[in-house]
């Protein structure tokens, strides 16, 4: 009998195990949400029958609460069921955003922005580069996962550091810190469209709470990322590397059968006349671009920032029609309004030029093929929306919703408990259920629909617990079994540690976990006490 199977397994393995076995009996996202819509349905219905009745801040009369499963509540559900998923707000930003992003990502302009970011680091600073490009690099969304942590290990290795360290460390970084970006993403407009669909819950709220955009979290979610970046880049440099060496863990490749996903770039390249798109696997790719890709990276950094300053002399003109009637950009201004268009002009032009002189988009008839692949992308989330759609449009039309806030609200005040406090416990909240709830929207659609108009009644902004929502999102989420690119890392780590499992990664990101926890909760404290702007023309409670 081998050591091996005599081993007990150790009091953390065991919890992460009862982890993964209560996240395997969670339901798929779509069947989760059906059964929550059936359940606000029941429950509304039951309140309907006993004729409760929710005094909603912002209305004279009592709001009564009405029931799907009654005369009125099937005519508003059958007539409305189209209505409720077009009608899902984020549908209308993110699905546009990702057009655009999906030309940058699809042309190869994304991931040589990172491979030159991390292979022109110096030694010294390369944890904090790899630290910083994880970070933004959630701006790929799930491609992060699978770009960023091979190239980090390439560039370790070619520094002579230790290249699982750069492996770990790209990958927690892009995961841990994924709710945060020095750049608009489209997560900023699917939780925007989300926040924004529960405000009219409670009427004096939308009355007098600030309207959530993409940029709402603009300023908090730079320091954040900034700051995330070094704490990254710190672990990584002064926990994860000196560990993996005292672990004896090897420098050089020791399972061949997994080299190749080490070399897979992820980078997109249109094909023939066809209306596919390929992944290019390269057995000899390194960190470093060819001169043909310097060159396109230099052309599409240069139209980013034309493109850029153009914009602010727009802006800036007397008569811009960007200004609001008063003349000014906050707190509301059609600039604010155009930040989908924004966003979309920059990634758009930047990534074709890309494209166009790199050589892997050959005319504009590639870019409805890379729109194409971008949508295609966003497919599960496509149907997903339709469930997400119609549980809101239930909760804010049945009244329940309403019910749920005022009724929690004044809870919270009759036990005393108001103020950060409440925030810190909501955060907790957050990252306990990120260990079973990996989707963002998902769980900020659960989320949103209750604390949104609760915590506003108790005057904080949306666009704040929206930021609260954040930290509490992302922490977690690189230790818990549920995360499917743990097993894509687990297999990237084999590479090198042959006899690794689950609980050694696991165990390799909790370094991560709980500093970026800690700093990010300080990062929003400092916000709170100096009642520093979150973004635009958005303050932390309502009426500041």
């Amino acid at each position: 009998m081998n050591a091996t199977a005599t081993t007990r397994p150790s009091r953390g393995d065991r919890l992460l195990s009862g982890i993964e076995r209560v996240g395997n009996r969670l339901p798929e996202p779509f069947a989760l949400f059906t059964i929550l819509f059936l359940i606000t349905a029941a429950v509304s219905t039951a309140l309907a029958w006993a004729g409760v009745v929710v005094q909603v801040p912002g209305k004279d009369e009592p709001v009564a609460i009405q029931g799907l499963f009654t005369g009125d509540g099937i005519a508003w559900f059958t007539t409305t069921l189209g209505e409720n998923y077009i009608g899902f707000p984020p549908l209308v930003t993110v699905a546009t955003i990702l057009l655009a992003i999906g030309i940058a990502e699809k042309s190869g302009f994304l991931a040589a922005a990172i491979r030159f970011t991390i292979g022109s680091a110096p030694r010294w600073l390369l944890p904090y580069t790899v630290g910083f490009v994880g970070v933004v690099g959630s701006i790929m969304a799930d491609s992060a996962f699978v770009v960023i942590p091979p190239l980090a290990a390439l560039a370790f290795k070619a520094a002579g550091r230790h290249p699982v360290a750069g492996l770990l460390g790209g990958f927690a970084a892009a995961g841990a810190g994924y709710s945060t970006n020095i750049f608009p993403t489209s997560l900023d407009a699917l939780f925007a469209g989300i926040t924004n669909a529960v405000i009219p819950t409670v009427p004096a709220l939308a009355e007098s709470a600030t309207e959530v955009n993409p940029l709402s979290n603009y300023w908090f979610n730079i320091v954040a990322a900034l700051v995330l970046s070094l704490v990254a880049g710190w672990v990584i440099d002064r926990i994860v590397e000196p560990r993996v060496e005292r672990a004896g863990v090897s420098r050089d490749e020791v399972n061949p059968e997994t080299a190749q996903l080490m070399t897979d770039t992820r980078a997109i390249r249109i094909v023939g006349d066809e209306q596919t798109v390929a992944e290019s696997r390269e057995p000899d790719v390194e960190a470093a671009l060819s001169p043909r890709e310097k060159k396109a990276l230099a052309w599409a950094c240069t139209a980013f920032v034309l493109i850029g300053v153009a914009m602010v002399v727009f802006a800036l003109l007397p008569d811009s029609p960007w200004r609001n009637e008063a003349g000014h950009f906050l707190p509301k201004s059609p600039l604010l309004a155009s930040i989908v268009f924004i966003i979309f002009a920059f990634f758009s032009v930047s990534g074709y030029v890309y494209g166009r002189v790199a050589g892997t988009v050959r005319g504009f008839r590639d870019v409805p093929v890379m729109m194409g692949a971008a949508l295609r992308d966003m497919i599960s989330f496509l149907v997903l929306a339709f469930v997400l759609g119609q549980f809101i449009a239930l909760f804010n039309w049945s009244g329940i919703g309403s019910w749920i806030a005022v009724t929690g609200a004044e809870g919270l005040q009759n036990a005393g408990v108001s103020g950060f406090p409440v925030i810190i416990g909501f955060i907790v909240l957050c990252s306990l259920l990120n260990l079973f709830i990996i989707s963002g929207s998902s769980m900020w659609t659960l989320m949103a629909a209750v604390f949104v108009p609760m915590f506003g009644i108790l005057g904080f902004e949306p666009a704040f617990i929206q930021a609260a929502f954040r930290v509490g999102d992302s922490a977690t989420q690189v230790m818990t079994p549920l995360n499917p690119y743990m097993v894509v890392l687990l297999t990237m780590l084999r590479k090198y540690e042959p006899s690794a499992g689950l609980g050694t990664v696991m165990a390799r990101m909790i370094p991560f976990v709980v500093p970026f926890w800690v700093v990010w909760v300080l990062i929003l404290t400092l916000f709170y006490v100096l009642d520093l702007p979150l973004g635009p023309g958005v303050g932390i409670m309502i009426g500041d």
